[in-house]
């Protein structure tokens, strides 16, 4: 713990002067997701100063006018003269790129958001800005602003230097921002995106109590109020994972570990699910495309669950091989490390690629899951974990020919294709397209209505299996999805591979009904479970179809929502005439084209996967085997009252 928290102990990198040209660059983008990154700046801060030792409590309020304030009972910004600078600590936090107390080890051993740029860019990209810092007795202000107008914005500028505004006896920093409306898309924060990270956060420093408060929504006359506070960490967060689940053991295998390089805690859970969920953070980071780190937890439980059984006389010589996907078949798995000068690698800077954290997590994990099983106590758990391994190698055995059929080009595998996939005559990935679509007669349509240079038809004829609820034998035995793992090429599981994929976009095309959303539902389950890299590499799209037709004469529009169509009635006027699609079959090639597969004027939605827990917990809930916590989730999010409320036809 560091002995002093001086301004000298801020290094600074880099000025403002982009910030505002090229948003992107520091934020990722100007909707949503860097909207909300603006607000990690902020409670990432707080965090590291309480994961470090110096308080125990954040508090993020969403506020009535747009603004959102984060307050910490921390040690406060630094107040002192900045020797190089020459200004208060906090104007070079606020107005300095890359300035803060993370970057050396003495104040902050471990830090999270070191992916990130600092709260100068919440600044940056804010109306206004203030601060309060409560230290040393005395609570100090300081205010922000972004004035002038166009190109010609001055961003997060100093209103006054820091003053002394009065006596206290609190410690912490308090900051309120307002979001720049000429930057960003949209400045409303939304509740629940913001209320699943603090969850997260939460989760992963274990002890620290987060209040999330948002005055825009009164519950009996008062603001929303959560509290988050996990004094069982990971293993809290596993069981949240897994309350949809039915567990194999109620307690969690949990451990933590700390050398030189690394500091990690994981936990981990055995459930009767035939799949392996594995969630792992880097510094409060999610890694959703796994890394080093995960290597090396993964080859240590596949080692010491090895020697284990081999000791313990569970694993005989005679028995069929286990592997490390035999050991994780319905293992719930949560690791978070901390861990300096991290680097992120892949498509979407989500995977960790130091090489020197593999071997040292793989040591850690090894050492402390040998005295984890060396209690008596727990050799329940590991009799159960060898007895679900050997039965899922004597499942894999029997799909092993089954997987080679997806992955062989062979006359079997272009036998499933002939007479269902109309490919395209495009011989670049990249631009190709292939869309699944909902039954024979839209699928016809489709076929006809298609650019066939690069838009490939694939129509499904019966119901893809439910992925979430069967073994992999029993998915592959379903012939709907054997054709879709043909047609991508891809393969599937631990043989998918990214670089034979045959087209880049791939749109589940069904109709706006339950059924259609069945399928998708279905179908972004499969792709979830077994080629996630399709979905978090942003290959996968939900083509939008029109919901209704407003014509009148030869004006027509498309409407592909209800909230749209008061707007396309008023538009189109008098003596208009109303159709609703019931199902993409209805509609002729000619308005399939126009509608949902031209890409000058069609609707698509890209599926990505922000938060891989959120998605783990609505997969299970809503394709899982619990009826009960399917029945509240729709119960508490359908709308059961929905009418419609227009005339097929109107000559008003």
């Amino acid at each position: 713990m560091a002995k002093s928290y001086d301004s000298k102990d801020i290094v600074v990198l880099e000025g403002l002067d982009a910030v505002r040209m090229r948003p992107g660059m520091y934020i990722g983008t100007t909707g949503t997701k860097g909207l909300h990154h603006l607000l990690w700046e902020i409670v990432d801060n707080s965090v590291d100063e309480i994961a470090n030792g110096y308080g125990d409590t954040i508090k993020v309020t969403l506020e009535e006018d747009g603004s959102v304030q984060v307050e910490d009972n921390g040690r406060g910004i630094p107040v002192d003269i900045h020797p190089q600078m020459k200004v208060s600590g906090v104007e070079v936090v606020f107005t300095q790129l890359h300035a803060g107390g993370k970057f050396n080890n003495e104040n902050y051993n471990f830090s999270g958001g070191l992916h990130g740029v600092g709260a100068s860019v919440t600044n940056a990209l804010s109306r206004w800005l203030t601060v309060s810092v409560f230290r040393d007795g005395y609570e100090y202000e300081m205010q922000f602003e972004s004035k002038g107008s166009g190109s010609k914005i001055k961003s997060g500028i100093p209103v006054s230097p820091l003053k002394k505004v009065g006596k206290t006896d609190r410690t912490g920093t308090l900051i309120r921002f307002m979001p720049d409306d000429r930057v960003f898309e949209d400045i409303v924060f939304d509740l629940d995106t913001v209320s699943r990270r603090l969850r997260e956060i939460a989760f992963l420093n274990k002890g620290i109590r987060i209040i999330l408060v948002d005055e825009r929504k009164l519950e009996n006359g008062e603001p929303f109020t959560q509290v988050y506070k996990y004094d069982g960490g990971l293993s809290d967060f596993v069981k949240y994972l897994n309350e949809n689940k039915t567990v194999e053991h109620a307690t969690p295998i949990y451990f933590e570990a700390k050398s030189d390089l690394v500091q990690l805690a994981c936990a981990m859970q055995y459930t009767n699910s035939y799949v392996e969920n594995t969630f792992s953070y880097v510094n409060n980071i999610p890694t959703s495309e796994g890394g080093t780190h995960e290597v090396g937890l993964k080859n240590a439980l596949t080692r010491a669950f090895t020697e284990l059984g081999k000791h313990a006389n569970l694993i005989k010589d005679k028995d069929i091989s286990l592997t490390g996907e035999d050991f994780r078949e319905g293992l719930t798995i949560v690791l978070a490390i901390k861990a300096r000068n991290v680097q992120f690698e892949g498509q979407t800077k989500t995977k960790l690629g130091n090489t020197e954290i593999k071997p040292e997590v793989e040591a850690l994990c090894y050492q402390k899951l040998m005295e984890f099983f060396d209690k008596g106590a727990n050799k329940k758990i590991l009799e159960l974990a060898i007895d679900k391994a050997k039965n899922a190698a004597k499942v894999r055995e029997a799909a092993r020919k089954a997987k080679e059929i997806t992955r062989a080009k062979n006359s079997i595998e272009n036998s499933n294709l002939v007479g269902k996939l109309s490919s395209c005559s495009g011989r670049k990935p990249e631009l190709n397209e292939l869309f699944i679509v909902e039954g024979d007669s839209a699928g016809g349509s489709a076929k006809m209505a298609r650019d066939r240079s690069f838009q490939a038809i694939l129509p499904l004829r019966g119901k893809p299996l439910n992925a979430e609820k069967k073994r992999i034998a029993q998915v592959l035995a379903n012939e709907e999805i054997r054709t879709i793992i043909s047609a991508l090429g891809t393969g599937i599981g631990e043989d998918f591979n990214l670089s034979n994929l045959k087209y880049h976009k791939v749109i589940i095309l069904s109709d706006a009904d339950q059924d259609g959303a069945h399928i998708r539902a279905i179908l972004l389950t499969f792709f979830f479970r077994y080629m996630k890299e399709l979905v978090l590499n942003g290959h996968v799209y939900i083509g939008l179809p029109p919901l209704y037709k407003v014509q009148k004469r030869d004006h027509i529009e498309y409407v592909y929502s209800d909230v749209e169509l008061p707007e396309a009635i008023e538009r189109v006027g008098k003596g208009y005439q109303i159709q609703r699609y019931k199902g993409l079959g209805e509609m002729n090639p000619e308005q399939l084209w126009d509608t949902t597969m031209d890409p000058k004027t069609r609707s698509l939605m890209r599926v990505t996967l922000e938060d891989a827990a959120n998605a783990e917990l609505m997969i299970t809930t809503l394709m899982g085997d619990n009826i009960e916590a399917r029945k509240q989730y729709i119960s508490e999010h359908a709308n059961f009252n929905k009418v419609d409320s227009f005339k097929p036809t109107s000559n008003a």
